[in-house]
Order: C-alpha cells, then structure tokens, then sequence
C-alpha cells in the first residue's frame, strides 16, 4: 500500500493522490449486497433541506457488513479484500467451513487466506480479525469494531486507520481510550475485533478536482461571510469583512455560536461513564 502521484496530462490529475491497494478485481457477492434508495438531497418528508451539501453522487451498492460477529467458533478463511464505497475503509470477504459468507471490515495486516473466527473463549495469541469479549482481551490492545451495548453490533472505531485501546478491566466495565482520546467506561460485555482498520493512507489521499467530491454526494460549501445578511449571520459587509462588517460572534445560519462554546448537553446519561476528556480533562463525578 503507497501513496502515488501521476503524470499530470490532464488538469484533474495534477492535484490527484491516490491509494495504491491490492484489491480484488470482483464483483461483490449478490446475497450480500442492497441497493440504496436514498436520493433525498439532505431533504425530508416536507421537502426542506435539513442536511446541507448533500446531493448527486455515484449509484452504489450497500455491502451488508456484520458488525454483530455473532456466528461462535466456527472458522472463517479470507476470500478476499474489496472495496466498499460506503466507507473509509476496506472490507474482507469471510467463507465459513459452513458454507456461508459475510463481510467484515477489514484490518491492517490481514491477508487471503488468513483464519479468523468470533468467541467467548480466552486465547493465549491475539491476531488481527478475531472477535472477542472485552474482558477477554489483554489491556493495551488495539481494537476496533466496539460495541457500545452488548450484542448491539459495533458502533466504535469503524473508519480507516482507526483504533482504539483497551486500558483494563473493573469489574464488569471496561476502560477504553477512543479513537479521540477520550476515556470512558463500556461493558466488559461487548464485542471487539483485534487489530487496527485497515486503509492506513486513506487520509492522505487528494481528490484532485472537485467533481470527485461530486461523485461522492457532496456539494459545494459557501462559506457564511460571503453570503448576503439575509442569508447568513456573518453576511454583508463592504468587501471582506470579519463577522459581516460588524464585530459580533461567529455564528451558524441559525445563531448557533460556532466558536468557544459547548454543544455537549450537560444532562446527557453517557456522561457518567466518561472518565477523561478528549483534551485531557479528568471529569468530576458527583
């Protein structure tokens, strides 16, 4: 996997990097694939946008991933790794001794032919794909696919390049760093997958141009101080102007602050559970 440039003989390549990868040259499997439906533009019931810069973007499938790893000790070998449009990051093609195929999300490292399988047994070597209970995974362990509830189906560190770390065991809850640093409490019940996610160079990549930001449903974004005072707090001004010619606050077009104030609501229940903060801030209980 490298980050590659190409000779620019066309306007759109001079920008362009791309992901080298060795992906599969396949179709993905029929039985586990749907089709999307989902053509709203950010739009609702009414017709009013209530997501901005959505629309457009290229017709795709949705691969069906299995975020639950429910099926219990019974091997799994890689078929392949492939390309999914709906993420960031990679995906891998299980075969069962059974006979039954899924897809999970593919980490770093894992290759064709490669063994993975989902238990509730404690093991003594830990490798890349293997599902387990939290409790049953050794601390300082980098895991993704986590579960916020048990046998919820993975909600934490799904995107490429993304871990988080295992810090230890109390009790029945478990002390996870997320991706973000934050720390807090889940239940040593919940599922994860051993290893980092795959697509490391994702990040670095460059569209190039702005029509592949199209294909991937994203419309442009006016920034609010060029728009007219009706349109945007921020609005107005002679010429450029901090603030729409005046000196007061960033805001959203709905006069939201958008700097230097918190969004996080005070009463939320999951605050109890947060030991650390992403800044690195240790929250007070009680």
């Amino acid at each position: 996997m490298a980050i590659i440039t190409t000779n620019p003989k066309t306007p759109g390549q001079r920008f362009l990097v791309r992901n080298r990868q060795e992906l599969a040259d396949k179709r993905p499997e029929k039985e586990l694939t749907e089709s999307i439906h989902n053509h709203k533009g950010g739009r609702n019931c009414y017709g009013r946008i209530t997501s901005r810069r959505r629309g457009g973007g290229h017709k795709r499938l949705y691969r069906q991933i299995d975020f639950r790893r429910s099926k219990l000790d019974v091997e799994a070998s890689i078929v392949a790794i492939e390309y999914d449009p709906n993420r960031s990051a990679n995906i891998a093609l299980l075969q069962y001794t059974d006979g039954e195929k899924s897809y999970i999300l593919a980490p770093d490292g894992l290759k064709v032919g490669d063994k993975v399988f989902s238990t509730d047994r404690t093991l003594s070597e830990f490798t890349p794909g293997l599902s387990l209970k939290l409790r049953n995974i050794p601390p300082a362990t980098a895991i993704h696919a986590i579960e916020l509830d048990p046998g919820r189906g993975a909600a934490i560190a799904r995107g490429a390049g993304v871990f988080a770390q295992l810090l230890g065991i109390e009790g029945d809850r478990a002390i996870l760093q997320m991706p973000s640093k934050e720390q807090r409490y889940l239940n040593a019940d919940c599922r994860a997958t051993i290893g980092v996610v795959g697509n490391r160079e994702h990040q670095n990549q460059s569209l190039g141009k702005a029509g592949r930001t199209r294909w991937l449903g994203k419309r442009p974004r006016v920034r609010g101080m060029v728009m007219n005072p009706v349109d945007h707090p921020n609005g107005g001004g002679q010429g450029k102007s901090k603030g729409g010619g005046g000196r007061q606050h960033l805001r959203s077009p709905w006069g939201q602050l958008a700097k230097g104030f918190l969004t996080r609501t005070k009463s939320k229940p999951s605050n109890s559970q947060i030991i650390a903060r992403r800044n690195g801030r240790k929250v007070k209980k009680g």
